[in-house]
């Protein structure tokens, strides 16, 4: 081998299996003990809702915790057991829920920058560990760090990465991506980096918007000024896009947290206008790619809101972090039909007249007065759900905050059978 650095083999991502029985014994303790609930268990073995006294709480039938996130968490906890010892990162945050970050920060885990490598990568060495979150990582992030050698938890989710094998497989027959998603999230980043394909001469774009789909649409027939195209979805292509090269073979892939009806839709309308242009589909391609957790929650609470069987709610706790996709989209959905309130945690349950929460027009968090919405003297059916990266304990503080204003202890619910 030559003694030449620049002509020796890079080196290689160190992946290590952190999931020994051992490990994982000690790491189920801690997280049980951080994000458990009785009282949520509680609900549930009630079938989802309680009444005490003129208050009742209904639970989805799904929210909180999906598989991912709990094994995205399950690995980072347990790396910090194996190398307790050593320095460890994160690639930005491990899920979209702030509680959750602010754990792994205190258990000494350093988060570093997601939109783009900063000086921070270079201080990285070969004894490092360096922990991929349930979004994944673009692969220029992904190459950074085989260069530098350093051990690699990788803890992106199994369903990103079903979509990530079909872009590449897009990329393999020349078929542009279009991809439903939020163009500057964690995930829908990666993605497209993977469907550039292995030669890197793959293409995508990048759609938020029913409106985006038929404005792609009329494109694809034809209608639409090239220049202001690029304009339009400037920072939402890949390199080198063409729109009237590009878009000739066209397959929908998608962010998983989208909310399903949408992107159906959204695939419908590219569908329709690609057979408008050729007669045929013969070059447009898709495959559904919405995790199965963001389709139960997002059914589960439809099913709350179907009062044929069921007295109707009154108002709707959303909780979770407001940079969640899959939980902005439950509350969006709750908007549509009710009352609804998308909270961080219990702290912004001020009173029983006033509410903090984030206001999806303005994407920004606000304060709101309802008077009378949860006065002690009128019944009331308050509705909880929650979205895929928030724990259990959140969803309990906010149970037992809404009790609290209605004169309902802790104790009292503590204490239900």
């Amino acid at each position: 081998m030559s003694d030449n650095p620049s002509k020796q083999a890079p080196k290689k991502r160190k992946r290590v299996n952190v999931r020994r029985p051992d490990v994982m014994a000690l790491v189920q303790a801690e997280v049980e003990q951080h994000y458990r609930s009785n009282i949520v268990e509680k609900i549930r073995s009630h079938g989802g809702q309680i009444t005490m006294g003129n208050t009742t709480i209904r639970l989805a039938k799904q929210f909180g915790f999906c598989y991912g996130v709990e094994r995205a968490i399950d690995l980072a906890y347990a790396t910090r057991k194996v190398f307790s010892d050593q320095r460890i990162f994160l690639i930005g945050e491990i899920i979209h829920n702030p509680e959750v970050n602010t754990q792994l920060r205190d258990m000494g885990i350093v988060s570093l920058p997601w939109r783009k490598m900063s000086e921070e990568y270079d201080d990285i060495n070969d004894q490092d560990v360096v922990i991929v979150p349930a979004f994944g990582a673009p692969m220029s992030f992904m190459d950074r760090l085989g260069e530098i050698g350093c051990h690699v938890i990788d803890t992106t989710c199994g369903d990103v990465m079903k979509v990530w094998r079909r872009v590449r497989d897009y990329a393999k027959k020349e078929v542009t991506s279009i991809i439903h998603g939020k163009a500057d999230h964690e995930e829908t980043r990666a993605t497209a980096s993977r469907a550039l394909g292995a030669e890197k001469n793959g293409h995508y774009l990048i759609i938020l918007s029913l409106k985006d789909a038929d404005y792609v649409s009329d494109y694809i027939r034809g209608k639409g000024d090239r220049e202001d195209f690029l304009r339009k979805f400037a920072g939402a292509y890949s390199d080198g896009f063409d729109p009237d090269l590009h878009l000739i073979f066209v397959g929908v892939a998608n962010q998983t947290t989208m909310l399903q009806s949408e992107t159906e839709e959204l695939q419908v309308r590219v569908r329709k206008a690609v057979v408008d242009r050729d007669g045929s589909e013969e070059k447009y391609h898709v495959f559904d790619t919405i995790c199965g957790a963001t389709q139960e929650r997002q059914n589960a609470l439809f099913q709350m809101l179907n009062t044929k069987d069921q007295s109707p709610m009154d108002l709707l706790l959303v909780v979770g972090g407001y940079n969640s996709s899959n939980t902005t989209h439950l509350a969006e959905i709750g908007e549509e039909n009710l009352p609804t309130f998308f909270i961080r945690n219990a702290k912004c349950l001020e009173s029983l007249e006033s509410i903090i929460h984030y206001d999806l027009e303005h994407k920004a968090e606000i304060k709101s007065d309802y008077p009378g919405l949860m006065l002690k003297d009128q019944p009331i059916v308050i509705g909880v759900t929650a979205g895929a990266s928030c724990p259990n304990n959140l969803i309990e503080s906010t149970i037992i905050r809404s009790m609290e204003l209605r004169g309902i202890t802790s104790d009292d619910l503590t204490a239900f059978r």
